[in-house]
């Protein structure tokens, strides 16, 4: 078809020089293709290299602490991909031997491995002509055929996926997939696309109607819940400080964070103060400062927080507390990061 020539022939001349274009090994593909869901290359790239230096293997990876596994993802968000990346390095270890399954089909089987994910390694690995449908690709294939489907209903899934194989170059599955990835990401970009020089804008029927704004079209996300977070930094006379590990299945499972109190709306210090002491009794409290004077709102898929960092000074020795430059060696979210980087004891 002439489109999927096309696009392999703008991929061929315009495609970025990434590493895990340089190779086939199904672990690599597997981590970039991990990594780069709901995440910018840009972003991204720094957290493969990271990962592929101090995890060569997926032996590497399975033998790993998940604490480390948390640690080296910081910061990039969606945790629960790191714990089913995890996961899946000793389920490949363990009952594969440490070779990836080189088909879709027993690929989509591991846990954290979806459509897109199975689809993209089982081509690009083994060449199997499965076709990528990630948010580019939407997008291109949206604009082009003029479909207005939204992309995330189950009647648009089904059908861009079907229209995602019937246009697929399958001779060369392995670049044409990764090409049309590209060609979304850089010519068809989500905003102000590169329409005059794109090499298939004679047949694009969005631009033809005038529409390459409004497509792809997307079903509104659900209402998002405000929660509100009092996190509490607590020191004593030696500079030791709390941490706690969340548990459950809830945001930032297994990471590491300050004494939390969550609320029904912002705190000010009259009305937590009686809260605070009594979650650190036995100890002393000398003093409770509030350091963020605006709440930081900490926007997430489906939910903001709306966040104060409370200073709490205690006068005795804390039990079982730790050294404050010990804090930045765990695992804990991006939001607590950037406290620990800025506040100066």
């Amino acid at each position: 078809m002439i489109f999927s020539k096309k696009i392999l022939a703008w991929y061929n001349e315009n495609k970025r020089e990434l590493p895990w274009r340089s190779t086939k090994d199904p672990y690599k593909i597997w981590l970039s293709e991990i990594m780069l869901q709901q995440t910018r290359v840009a972003q991204g790239l720094p957290y493969y290299k990271k990962f592929v230096t101090e995890f060569p293997s997926v032996y590497d990876l399975a033998e790993a602490r998940e604490e480390k596994v948390l640690k080296l993802w910081q910061g990039l968000g969606y945790y629960s991909r790191a714990r089913n990346m995890h996961t899946t390095a000793k389920t490949i270890v363990e009952e594969f031997n440490g070779k990836f399954p080189a088909s879709y089909k027993e690929l989509i089987k591991l846990k954290g491995v979806g459509d897109y994910t199975a689809s993209a390694i089982a081509s690009i690995s083994f060449n199997e002509p499965e076709p990528v449908v990630d948010g580019n690709v939407y997008r291109v294939l949206a604009r082009y055929f003029g479909i207005d489907l939204p992309i995330n209903s189950s009647e648009g899934i089904k059908h861009f996926k079907s229209l995602a194989r019937e246009v697929m170059n399958i001779e060369n599955i392995r670049d044409y997939n990764q090409g049309i990835m590209e060609f979304g990401a850089i010519q068809c970009a989500p905003k102000k696309p590169y329409c005059l020089h794109c090499p298939i804008n004679d047949s694009c029927v969005a631009l033809k109607e005038n529409r390459v704004n409004e497509l792809p079209v997307k079903l509104k996300k659900t209402k998002v819940k405000k929660r509100y977070f009092n996190y509490l930094i607590v020191l004593d006379r030696n500079n030791h400080t709390l941490l706690e590990q969340r548990q459950g299945k809830g945001i930032w499972q297994n990471l590491y964070q300050f004494p939390l109190l969550e609320t029904d709306k912002v705190m000010e210090l009259e009305s937590l103060e009686g809260k605070v002491r009594s979650i650190l009794k036995p100890n002393s409290i000398s003093d409770i400062l509030l350091y963020n004077d605006k709440p930081i709102v900490h926007k997430l898929s489906h939910q903001h927080l709306h966040t104060k960092f409370w200073i709490v000074q205690i006068a005795n020795e804390l039990k079982g507390g730790l050294p404050w430059e010990e804090v930045s060696n765990f695992p804990v979210p991006v939001l607590i990061a950037d406290i620990i980087k800025t506040y100066k004891i």
